[in-house]
C-alpha cells in the first residue's frame, strides 16, 4: 500500500538495539499507508538532537510521535517535553529488571508532560494507538481500523465456537 502523505508518524529508537522491537510497529503502519520515518536519537547521548528533533517534529511534517528505549528510557519524556504532538512511549526490555525499569522510566512523566504508554516491547499497540489519533481527521483510516477490530472480534468468535471440541480432544 502507498504511504498516505498526509499524516506521518515518527519513529525513534534510543539504540539500533532496539530495532527488532520496532519492526511490529512499521508493518502495521506499512499496512495501513501511513508514512513513518525511522530514527536512532538517544535522550542521554544526543540531547540536543533530541530536543531539536522535538521542536521540529510538527514542522517536519509529524503527526504523532513513538518513542522506543529502555532501562533508564528517558527518551519519550525528553520528547513530550519539547513538543506538543502525542508521544507515545514503548519500554523496551533489556536484561536488567526485565524492562520493569524503562516501564516506570516511561510512564512516570511529570504533569503537563504526559506520555501515552504501552506494555514493554509493545510497539505494534503503539502504532494502533498512533493510527487511532490520525483517525480522528481521516475516515479511511478509521474504516481500516474498524475492519481491524471487526477482524480480531472475528477471529476470537471463531476460537470460542471450536474450544469445546479442541477440549474434548486433548481428554
Amino acid at each position: 500500500m502507498a504511504a498516505n502523505a498526509k499524516w506521518k508518524v515518527a519513529i525513534v529508537m534510543g539504540s539500533d538495539s532496539d530495532l527488532p522491537i520496532i519492526v511490529p510497529a512499521v508493518q502495521r503502519l506499512n499496512a495501513f499507508g501511513v508514512a513513518h520515518e525511522v530514527r536512532v536519537i538517544s535522550a542521554h547521548r544526543t540531547p540536543d538532537t533530541a530536543a531539536e528533533f522535538a521542536k521540529n517534529a510538527r514542522a517536519n511534517g509529524f503527526s504523532v510521535i513513538i518513542a522506543a528505549a529502555g532501562k533508564a528510557a528517558h527518551l519519550a519524556g525528553v520528547l513530550a517535553a519539547h513538543t506538543t504532538l502525542p508521544v507515545i512511549g514503548v519500554p523496551v526490555k533489556s536484561d536488567s529488571l526485565d524492562g520493569m525499569d524503562a516501564l516506570l522510566a516511561t510512564v512516570m512523566m511529570p504533569t503537563g508532560v504526559p506520555v501515552a504508554t504501552v506494555a514493554i516491547n509493545g510497539a505494534d499497540n503503539a502504532a494502533i494507538i498512533a493510527l487511532q489519533i490520525i483517525s480522528l481527521g481521516d475516515r479511511a483510516i478509521a474504516a481500516q481500523l474498524d475492519d481491524l477490530k471487526a477482524g480480531m472480534a472475528a477471529k476470537t468468535a471463531k476460537k470460542d465456537a471450536n474450544i469445546n471440541q479442541r477440549l474434548a480432544e486433548l481428554l
